[in-house]
């Protein structure tokens, strides 16, 4: 195994995190080896599996001064040129702004407005290695790389579980949520905060992109919608009647003929039943209207029905007497020239 003398990662893939070297196996240092860890870049030395020390950027050269745990593992019976087998992992700080969360299945969600509904959401976040030691013991492991996406499945199941639970706090409809958006963010950022630093990770930002219903929800929240559009149904109707008469008008007789006669029956059958509506209304006023029709006399000159109590005739004009004889039997006034009582028919003098 050869001894390597110089120890860097100069390039990193857009998605790693950690890469160890070797990458299999242990590999042979000695004392007096550089190492060189660039910005954004921290080191983990380990041996026999035990984190030995953490170096920052910048370049170092590897002596029982920065690695004191070395004087108690190696021996120097060369002076220290004795040769170690070690691992160094290299831990990428930098942010990872690339990173994606989804629920793969809806969500349960009591709405005020439209009852228990099942809600999807989407969105971002960004993330950084925060505790380099601790992420490689608890995650990596003795992996020679690890990426983004080797950690990206459990990532979503931790956002996940967290933002279900907010859900189930939130006491709201859906329509509000959208205006929510940047509280309901906050909050689960906040509540994912210590789920990432038991792993050794930092939650930088978490962003909601989208809060959607199933499509039978959205369905009726685009009817009520057109119906708060439309305002009065009534006057709405009578305007599409007008103009659907108005169009059959237009285009009868053209090429179009049939379509604007099924138009025309088309309003024809609103107008029909705005009819019929109107007539049954009418004809149910029609027994309140006769209990209070008043009573009334016939003209002497032209035989017409007049309201009682009326001076002149509204057909001829002729005036009308107003004097009356009281019947000796009821007591009923009944006109003056009447033979016979109205009331009782007793005969009346003459």
């Amino acid at each position: 195994m050869a001894i390597i003398d110089l120890i860097q990662l100069p390039d990193e893939r857009a998605d790693e995190l950690v890469r160890r070297v070797p990458e299999s196996g242990s590999g042979e240092f000695k004392l007096g080896s550089q190492l060189v860890v660039r910005e954004n870049q921290r080191a983990v030395f380990f041996r026999d599996g035990k984190a030995l020390d953490i170096f920052e950027p910048g370049r170092h050269t590897i002596s029982t001064n920065n690695i004191p745990l070395l004087t108690g593992l190696i021996s120097l019976p060369f002076g220290g040129d004795s040769p170690f087998t070690a691992e160094v992992y290299f831990v990428s700080m930098r942010e990872f702004t690339d990173m994606k969360w989804g629920t793969p299945q809806p969500l349960a969600f009591r709405d005020k407005d439209f009852g228990m509904i099942r809600l999807r959401s989407h969105g971002t976040y960004s993330m950084k290695v925060n505790d380099p030691q601790l992420f490689v013991t608890q995650i990596v492991g003795a992996r020679g790389a690890y990426s983004t996406g080797a950690i990206d499945d459990y990532l979503k199941s931790v956002i996940i579980n967290e933002f279900n639970d907010l859900l189930g706090e939130v006491n709201a409809s859906l329509l509000d949520m959208q205006g929510m958006s940047l509280e309901l963010a906050s909050t689960a950022r906040n509540a994912l905060t210590d789920d990432f630093e038991r792993l050794g990770l930092q939650l930088t930002s978490f962003q909601i992109s989208a809060i959607t219903p199933p499509d039978e929800v959205q369905e009726r929240i685009d009817e009520r919608s057109g119906m708060a559009a439309v305002g009065d149904m009534s006057a709405y109707m009578q305007y599409k009647t007008a103009q659907a008469i108005g169009d059959a008008a237009t285009n009868e007789g053209g090429a179009g003929g049939a379509a604007a006669t099924g138009a025309g029956l088309g309003a024809g059958m609103v107008i029909g039943q705005s009819m019929a509506q109107s007539m049954g209304a009418a004809m149910q006023q029609k027994p309140a209207q006769a209990e209070t029709a008043v009573e009334t006399i016939t003209c002497p000159n032209c035989q017409a029905n007049v309201v009682a109590g009326s001076k002149f005739c509204p057909n001829c004009g002729k005036q009308i007497q107003t004097a009356t004889v009281t019947c000796p039997k009821c007591g009923h006034q009944n006109a003056v020239d009447a033979k016979f009582c109205v009331n009782c028919g007793n005969a009346l003098a003459g």
